[in-house]
């Protein structure tokens, strides 16, 4: 008789708290997209690597990570888009001349906005 009532109530605990953990790592997943601008990247593409990554059971990323010359040294940039319906990932080509708002965080640049240039411009 204690099982009849302790087994629905543990699995409605755990139940309960799989939901939670799905939720907060939903909200985490979507940040990935909001960026923080705190520092510029210009310089050109040396360099396209394209990928996709899990991040939590059926949820996916798409990496692309850039090396960008700017002149005085060689950056290597990630752009993290979390593939949703319809999210379209942004397309970069070597040789390409590009502003890059983002910030740094585990040494190396995240991007939240790119700016596309014309070399002639």
């Amino acid at each position: 008789m204690v099982t009849a009532i302790v087994i629905p109530i543990v699995l409605a605990y755990f139940y309960w708290l799989t939901k939670k953990e799905m939720q907060a790592n939903f909200q985490e997943w979507l940040k990935l997209e909001n960026i923080p601008e705190e520092a510029i990247v210009s310089g050109k593409i040396i360099g396209v690597h394209d990928y996709k990554e899990r991040f939590y059971y059926h949820r996916y990323n798409h990496v692309t990570v850039l090396k960008i010359n700017t002149g005085l040294k060689e950056v290597t940039v990630k752009k993290v888009t979390p593939l949703r319906k319809g999210a379209v990932p942004p397309r970069f080509n070597e040789g390409e001349m590009v502003h890059l708002y983002g910030n740094w965080k585990q040494g190396f640049f995240s991007i939240n906005r790119a700016i596309k240039q014309n070399e002639g411009a």
